[in-house]
């Protein structure tokens, strides 16, 4: 047993070593308890030097509407002025489609309206998608989404903003360096202190590596548990596909049976296709 333990130990660490800030769970951990990080990200992203955040936290639940889809945000923060901010890492371009975007400011908007406020008082909000690849493949290091009046042609003024950063964007701006920390498994080729130095201690100090292989050991324990549900889901799709070639096979042999109908009625009458009916009566025959 303790061999084994040491091999899922060796196992854990080896997969430490190869996350990135812009694996979402590495990232999360990245951000968690740590107001500068955040900031320094977002002043970048954002273009605003002098941005103060005064709270961030990450694995936000956002639930307040019963019955509704929840979203549970990958890092979220408040300006000193109030305006929301949420951070969020896609790997996959799908991750990242736009009516996604749409449901995440929409869900901010929610959560930041109580009753008997006026709708004025909705503060301004950023949904950030860093995207591993270049969404709209245009090469642009940002991709900012704003709404506007289309026949003023003057920003709509709605408060409602919405970034895609390019994961692959390397050019020489601090957005550039951000992006190519991002994707860095080692600290020392980071070019920023504070992201450097958060990754040295979730990799390499032993308080940080015990918290990452904790949260691995609970990955790898999700992942075999969505393995054994999706072979549980093929199981049961399976038992139906056999389920209906049996209750086809029935239906061909007894048409064929008691009216003695050529395969090609069989098929127009029974809607199974005709190569399924032909190889139906060929193994019949053949038995």
């Amino acid at each position: 047993m303790a061999k084994t333990k040491e091999e899922r130990r060796r196992e854990y660490l080896r997969r430490l070593q190869s996350l990135r800030p812009i694996d979402d769970d590495f990232m999360r951990c990245l951000f968690k308890d740590n107001i500068p990080l955040a900031q320094l990200v977002l002043r970048i992203i954002t273009g605003k030097p002098d941005l103060v955040i005064t709270r961030c936290q990450v694995q936000k639940d956002m639930k307040r509407l019963a019955g509704a889809r929840s979203l549970c945000l990958d890092a979220c923060g408040v300006d000193s002025a109030g305006n929301q901010y949420d951070l969020e890492i896609q790997r996959a371009d799908k991750g990242a489609e736009p009516h996604r975007a749409r449901y995440h400011s929409s869900v901010m908007d929610v959560e930041n309206l109580d009753a008997g406020q006026d709708f004025s008082e909705l503060p301004e909000t950023f949904i950030i998608f860093i995207v591993e690849k270049d969404f709209y493949g245009m090469g642009e290091p940002l991709y900012p989404i704003e709404r506007i009046n289309l026949a003023t042609g003057k920003p709509f003024g709605d408060g409602e903003h919405i970034l895609y950063v390019n994961g692959q964007y390397r050019g020489g701006t601090d957005l550039g360096r951000l992006m190519h920390d991002f994707s860095c498994t080692d600290a020392a080729k980071m070019n920023f202190e504070l992201i450097a130095d958060r990754t040295r201690y979730l990799k390499e100090s032993p308080k940080g590596v015990g918290e990452m292989c904790k949260l691995i050991e609970d990955l790898v324990l999700e992942e075999r548990e969505e393995s054994r549900e999706e072979g549980r889901k093929e199981g049961r799709r399976e038992g139906r596909r056999e389920g209906k070639k049996e209750n086809q096979t029935e239906v061909v042999l007894h048409m064929f049976r008691t009216a003695k109908l050529p395969p090609e009625k069989i098929a127009e009458l029974s809607g199974i296709p005709l190569e399924g009916v032909r190889e139906i009566l060929e193994k019949e025959k053949k038995e």
